[in-house]
């Protein structure tokens, strides 16, 4: 039996009440903080490009290969957060661009199966995976999920 106090593994302590939300909200804070150093500053910049030609003249060059899943060519910039960085960051590029329903599904779906593609090959690679290969094996997927919910 366990004593009241003590965990199942090792019988280490299980700390109180007030010291795990001491802790919990510690740690939402520092998490918080790492995600708002990424997200705002990605915000600003693409909200600021909307006002210049930038924005529209790379969005018309990635328009033919974004169209493919009936997104607009603005949201290749969401995706290369995406798979560079994280999925807030390309909900922080995302925003300004005032996507449809159905475009921010479609972003969600590719995105949710193909996001933060570097670490996650490296850590990939150093299990004894082959990382280059589930890196592309993850785009191909997003690719063909992308292509069918376009079908629908």
């Amino acid at each position: 039996m366990i004593e009241p106090g003590t965990s199942a593994v090792g019988g280490e302590a299980v700390p109180d009440i007030p010291t795990r939300i001491r802790t919990g909200l510690s740690a939402g804070f520092r998490t918080s903080l790492k995600i708002i150093k990424v997200s705002v500053p990605l915000y600003v910049a693409v909200t600021l490009l909307k006002g210049t030609p930038v924005l529209d003249l790379l969005g018309r060059v990635f328009a033919p290969v974004m169209g493919i899943f009936g997104l607009p060519g603005e949201a290749a910039f969401a995706f290369v957060a995406a798979f560079l960085l994280n999925l807030y960051a390309a909900i922080a590029v995302i925003v300004p661009l005032h996507l449809s329903h159905f475009q921010v599904t479609q972003c969600g779906l590719m995105m949710g199966i193909a996001h933060n593609l570097v670490v996650e090959g490296g850590v990939l690679s150093t299990t004894g995976a082959r990382g280059g290969v589930l890196t592309l094996c993850r785009l191909v997927v997003a690719c063909a999920a992308g292509l069918m919910l376009r079908g629908l």
